[in-house]
């Protein structure tokens, strides 16, 4: 059977979309993908729809390294409304406990959110997409059911308060993969002793990608009246995502060899870890250096 030809064009790269609150994170990928006609596209770690902000999404080749941004830090401001808790520990859910919140100091606040920063173990909401059996948890939660979750342990490197203003207070954070700020917030709340959820949320940091470089949906759909000239301004080298790795400069007869799955020796390479493979200054790929010392490849782009 003849396997189906992706529509689109081929295009490469990562736009960095400032996402805007009331869809998801796929919308907002279909709706990129339409604009550019791209044949292929992924974006690298969902906001909920109540959520804005910074959300990197890759096109064609830049597919091969979402995971990597997927994996990578990221930093948020929120809004935690106090004295309120809700079913899904966000302004989505239903109030089921209201308190009040007292005279609350900002010396108060920072020792509450100082238990916060550092290594933790956080138990994942049942409002969240993780899978138990095959079936979202948020499944499960619709249905009335909630079920025993592992904790997952995160970092969380800053942790600050903006603003407190009677029952409001307004968080800085940077954290590792897989935080749920809802759920950080709801224990916020919880070690105030008056309750909380997360009234708002923006992204504003993905790996080594920051919201003031990101284009809103309203100036891409502009942008596409004019043309794919005007809209490809937005889109950046694939390697950009990876500039915080260390580089390996190849040789053609090394990049060769990596193409055929074939690890190599580099000279100077570094001893651990995954690296940026480039041959010619052009972006090949991701390798990985082995127990031995050798650059093996993990993620290697098409040529041409």
């Amino acid at each position: 059977m003849a396997r189906r030809r992706p529509s689109g064009r081929n295009i490469d790269g990562i736009v960095l979309l400032d996402k805007p609150l009331g869809i998801t994170s796929n919308k907002a990928l279909q709706k990129v993908k339409r604009l550019f006609n791209a044949n292929k596209a992924g974006h690298t770690g969902s906001l909920d729809p109540l959520a804005s902000g910074l959300l990197p999404i890759c096109l064609g080749e830049a597919t091969k390294i979402s995971s990597y941004l997927l994996d990578a830090d990221k930093a948020y401001t929120g809004t935690c409304k106090l004295g309120v808790r809700t079913t899904t520990a966000d302004a989505e859910g239903e109030i089921i406990e209201q308190k009040p919140v007292g005279d609350l100091s900002e010396k108060q606040v920072s020792a509450v959110l100082q238990q916060f920063t550092g290594t933790l173990e956080q138990i994942p909401p049942m409002h969240s997409a993780i899978k138990q059996n095959g079936q979202p948890l948020y499944k499960l939660a619709h249905q009335g059911i909630e079920v025993e979750r592992q904790p997952r342990t995160i970092h969380i490197y800053e942790l600050a308060q903006t603003r407190l203003a009677g029952d409001e207070l307004d968080i800085n954070m940077r954290c590792s993969k897989g935080t749920y700020v809802r759920t950080l917030a709801e224990d916020i709340g919880r070690e105030l002793g008056c309750g909380a959820h997360l009234s708002a949320l923006r992204r504003t940091k993905v790996g080594p990608f920051t919201l003031d470089r990101a284009v809103t949906m309203e100036a891409l759909e502009a942008l596409a009246e004019e043309g794919f000239d005007a809209l490809e301004q937005h889109i950046l080298p694939i390697e950009q995502a990876l500039a915080d790795w260390p580089e390996i400069q190849l040789t053609e007869d090394s990049a060769f060899y990596l193409n055929r799955g074939q690890a190599i020796q580099v000279a100077k390479a570094p001893t651990s870890g995954l690296v940026r493979l480039s041959a010619n200054q052009r972006f090949i790929g991701i390798g990985e250096i082995l127990d031995d010392g050798r650059v093996a490849p993990r993620r290697l782009l098409k040529s041409g």
